[in-house]
Parts: C-alpha cells; structure tokens; sequence
C-alpha cells in the first residue's frame, strides 16, 4: 500500500471511465432511444472535494451521451472526451494539453478497452468488479463496484496521500 499512496501522491490529473466506473454498466434505454444512467451521488462528492485540492478530472468513454455532458458539467469536469472507442489518442492529447506526465495521472477503468491507457498512466485503477485481465494490470483495486462509490474510493484515496482527506472531510464537522 506504501507503493500506492507514493504514485498517488504524484497524481495532478485523474480520469474516469464511465460505463461501468461512474455507473454500474448498466443501460437504460428508452423506446424512444434515450440513454438512461444513474451516477452515485457520493462519487460525485468525492470528485468534487478533490477537484478543490487543485487535482483536474476528466472523462474518457466509448460512448457518446447527453446524460454524461449534463452530469461532467453539473460536477465541474471541464475534459470530457466522449465516442473516444480507442482511448489511447484523447489520453495522449489531454496530457499534451494539460502539459501533464503519464506518470502524474492515474485511470480508472474497468474492462479490456481501459487497458492501453492504464498502461501508460502513472496509477492504474480498476473497479471492484472490473474484467479479471484489467484487474491483472492495475495497480490497485477499489474497495467499491463500479457505479457503486468505486470513485470516491480513488478519490479519498488520492486525496489521503496528498494529505487532503482530513481538510476535505473537516469541512463538514
């Protein structure tokens, strides 16, 4: 664990998958053909207490949808890179942009599509219910599913090894 708090400690950029990282996988679809997700709210929390602490959020999915545009606003995530199928390109372009090393990110991912970038990133995270192989090559695991608080675990997590947490969560005391 010493080894995961020492890359965490690193970290200026953390990005999340969606399906199946910020949700549980699962999609609801309309007759009409309108997508239907559901975020955790306490993910949504964390994201924003670490954003306070000046570490920038972004979002790479496969998936195109106006829910996730409406929720990455609501939360303050200002890199939202959707219909991205190969995720590898977006990465290497938001840290050219941000002017941000691999090994100062971390990726949170859950199935095989995840892996190129979580390869390259500086902490590799994979959900509690992520694809065996994905799980294989991260570099810590969540306590939490996907969907299910998976991305408060990682933002607590990064937050405890910048020596956040305690200020975040005093707020509320």
């Amino acid at each position: 664990m010493k080894d995961i708090l020492a890359k965490a400690a690193q970290i200026k950029l953390v990005v999340f998958d969606v399906d199946g990282v910020l949700t549980d996988g699962s999609l609801y679809l309309g007759d009409d053909g309108q997508e239907y997700k559901a975020f955790h709210s306490r993910d949504g929390h964390g994201m924003k207490m670490l954003k306070r602490t000046g570490v920038q959020l972004a979002v790479i999915t496969g998936r195109t949808s106006q829910v996730v545009t409406h929720r990455m606003t609501n939360l303050g995530v200002e890199h939202v890179y959707q219909g991205h199928l190969d995720k590898l390109p977006a990465f290497e372009a938001l840290l050219a942009k941000l002017g941000i090393e691999a090994q100062q990110t971390a990726f949170v991912g859950d199935d095989v599509v995840d892996l190129p970038v979580m390869r390259r990133a500086g902490l590799a995270i994979a959900v509690q219910d992520a694809h065996p192989l994905v799980k294989a090559h991260a570099h810590w695991q969540t306590p939490s599913a996907g969907g299910r608080g998976a991305a408060r675990d990682v933002c607590e997590l990064i937050m405890e090894a910048q020596g956040h947490l305690d200020a975040e969560l005093q707020r509320y005391l």
